[in-house]
């Protein structure tokens, strides 16, 4: 039986973050498929496994963790990796990990639902959630202009989150090439990390049935 044991969907950017982490640092981990797209996560068995109904959920022993940025953070003290040196490097991850969750993921992730998995979806509502997206690119953009992760010269659990949804730029329609070629590039030295897999191929559900 595997040490780790995640709940996760392959679709999921989020649990991703938390997959490829287990996968980077060599962790004994299993993944349990959470069937997200027939209402799994609203089932009171998921909700008493997870009170938010949400993925990723991470169960290690007589510990289960939610919430992507927790997983990792409990990840990096138990391994050692992709963690911080002292106590200002913990905070600068930490404020990477909170402008991800509020702003990249929350907005790229939601427009990536809306434009490929909803039918006709609203156009104003989609380019609303395309101009957050493209905002907070620029951001990251800009920063990897001046740096080759986002603490500097290592890869940390920060640089793990933030590109979570980023490999699914077929689906989110961004070039990053073109676009944001320092993000391009960033995500090239994610690909060069030993270990490193794209979420269709680390974790189970891909594809969806009559995709």
């Amino acid at each position: 039986m595997a040490e780790y044991h995640l709940y996760c969907f392959a679709q999921s950017g989020n649990a991703y973050k938390a997959a490829l982490m287990l996968e980077l640092t060599g962790c004994d981990w299993g993944s349990r498929f959470v069937d997200f797209f027939n209402g799994e996560t609203r089932t009171p068995e998921y909700r008493r496994l997870n009170i938010m109904g949400e993925v990723p959920v991470l169960v290690h022993g007589d510990v289960t963790l939610s919430q992507s940025g927790v997983i990792l953070d409990y990840l990096a003290e138990r391994t050692g990796k992709f963690g911080w040196h002292n106590d200002a490097e913990r905070r600068d991850v930490l404020r990477w990990l909170l402008f991800d969750n509020h702003k990249l993921t929350s907005y790229t992730a939601t427009y990536r639902f809306l434009r490929t998995f909803v039918k006709e979806p609203d156009p104003a509502v989609l380019e609303f959630f395309r101009g957050r997206m493209s905002n907070a690119f620029s951001v990251l953009a800009a920063h990897l202009a001046e740096n080759n992760w986002l603490l500097g010269r290592r890869a940390t659990i920060a640089d793990l989150s933030l590109c979570g949804y980023l490999f699914f730029e077929d689906e989110i329609g961004v070039n990053f090439a073109e676009a944001y070629p320092t993000i391009d590039q960033w995500l090239g030295r994610i690909r060069e990390l030993p270990g490193w897999r794209h979420p269709y191929d680390l974790m189970p559900g891909h594809p969806l049935p009559g995709a």
